[in-house]
């Protein structure tokens, strides 16, 4: 499977730069992978495709304000800092990419806030835009990560060419996110909103829920034509018992288990036992899925219409079979779909 089979033409006027009024009221195309039909719905509507039983696995996982920006000493050049992972609590350690990179090297400070009273110094390049800070900072951990975050901004992803706004740091979340880790929404979760999910109780529909800390490694530009040459970067992901259980019971019943969005495919393909059993896991993982692939555990998937060349939109045609998912973004982009974080859906039965 080749990059270039990926390529797709999307008006930039179809990239959504603001989440729909209402979280379950955007648009949501179904797409039957048997028959091939599709079907062009409002978001919660999806309802009507579940049935008592059915179970949805959300990603839980938390965004913080992960982007930042500092002054360089000396220059005062504004440097864009980008956290991506804690390395080392105590030590104040920080795994972050820099923008731009060139200017910033070991042994450089940069200064945050308005009073530049939290102060960071560049330890270590560990890639090309990589580098690890340790932030220079007295007192407890958690008055430092609040402090730290009270600078940080939501990380939108940088396609959605706006400043950030204040209603970004509510509707860049799920309403059930908690394990805080993330720096990218899990977009497929941004659709549901306490009604639609209290329908879907009522219907009997059955939750679970795993964490996944999506990173930037997803939406790393794939420089290789051959995609089995492209690695991705490591994730850690968490499948708890409670989770395993609730989609395996489902499982052996028969029932439809949907994949709410590409990190929990992600997730569930990395923690896979016999039968296509959901198995406990805490660990990382680095798989990439694209076609041909054999899928173990759901049977439908809920996804965002992604970017061209994405990693997501390879999965999404994993599971939704190339030429099915490349059809029915044809006609996504023919009916004006939204594309990106805060766009439409796509559930792929």
């Amino acid at each position: 499977m080749k990059l270039s089979k990926f390529k797709f033409n999307l008006p930039e006027s179809l990239i959504a730069q603001y989440p729909a009024p209402h979280r379950d009221e955007s648009r949501l195309m179904v797409l039957d992978r048997e028959s091939g039909k599709i079907e062009h719905k409002i978001f919660k509507e999806i309802l009507e495709y579940f049935d008592e039983e059915d179970v949805f696995i959300f990603n839980d996982a938390k965004v913080f304000p992960a982007r930042l920006y500092g002054n360089k000493e000396k220059t005062g050049a504004q440097i864009e800092v980008f956290l991506l992972r804690e390395l080392n609590p105590e030590l104040r350690l920080w795994d972050v990419l820099v923008d731009p990179a060139r200017k910033i090297r070991i042994g450089n400070k940069l200064y945050f806030g308005e009073d530049e009273s939290m102060v960071a110094e560049v330890i270590d390049n560990t890639t090309s835009r990589g580098r690890t800070l340790r932030f220079l900072f007295d007192g407890d951990h958690e008055v430092f990560k609040q402090t730290l975050y009270s600078l940080g901004e939501t990380p939108l992803p940088k396609y959605i060419q706006r400043p950030v706004e204040p209603d970004d740091a509510e509707r860049f979340q799920a309403i059930f996110a908690k394990n805080e880790g993330a720096v990218v929404a899990p977009a497929a979760n941004l659709h549901f909103s306490r009604e639609l999910m209290k329908r879907m109780e009522i219907k009997g529909v059955n939750f679970a829920f795993i964490t996944l800390y999506v990173g930037l490694g997803g939406f790393r530009e794939i420089d290789v034509e051959d995609l089995t040459k492209h690695k991705m970067d490591s994730e850690r992901i968490m499948v708890e018992e409670e989770a395993a259980n609730i989609v395996n019971e489902a499982k052996d019943k028969g029932k439809k288990v949907c994949a709410v969005g590409t990190s929990v495919m992600r997730t569930i393909e990395s923690s896979v036992g016999a039968a296509g059993h959901l198995k406990p896991y805490d660990g990382w993982t680095n798989r990439f899925i694209f076609p041909p692939y054999e899928f173990s555990v759901a049977n439908c998937m809920l996804a965002n219409f992604h970017m061209p060349y994405s990693t997501l939109l390879m999965m999404a045609s994993a599971f939704g079979g190339y030429e099915l998912i490349k059809g029915a973004y044809e006609v996504a982009v023919k009916e004006k779909y939204r594309f990106g974080c805060y766009g439409d859906a796509l559930l792929i039965l």
